[in-house]
């Protein structure tokens, strides 16, 4: 499932796509510029993209990709959301 958060204004984009995480049941990884986020479903706390290992990263359920401040930002859930 990829969807695009186009909100137009500073953040808005990304607060959309954290909004609608949170409401389909989705933990949202720590922002890191230049990275992606790493998304998992269940309440989780997910550490910065780069200090996480290859296996962590793999166990992920999605990612959030973009430009967080003006958008648009991607959400990439592997498998739909459930």
């Amino acid at each position: 499932m990829r969807l695009v958060f186009d909100q137009t204004g500073d953040f808005k984009a990304k607060d959309a796509a954290e909004d609608w995480c949170q409401a389909n049941g989705i933990s949202v990884g720590s922002t890191e510029r230049g990275k992606p986020r790493g998304l998992l479903r269940g309440d989780f706390i997910i550490s910065k993209w780069h200090n996480m290992s290859a296996a962590e990263i793999a166990e992920l359920d999605g990612r959030m990709t973009g430009n967080m401040r003006h958008g648009p930002v991607i959400v990439e859930i592997n498998g739909g959301v459930a």
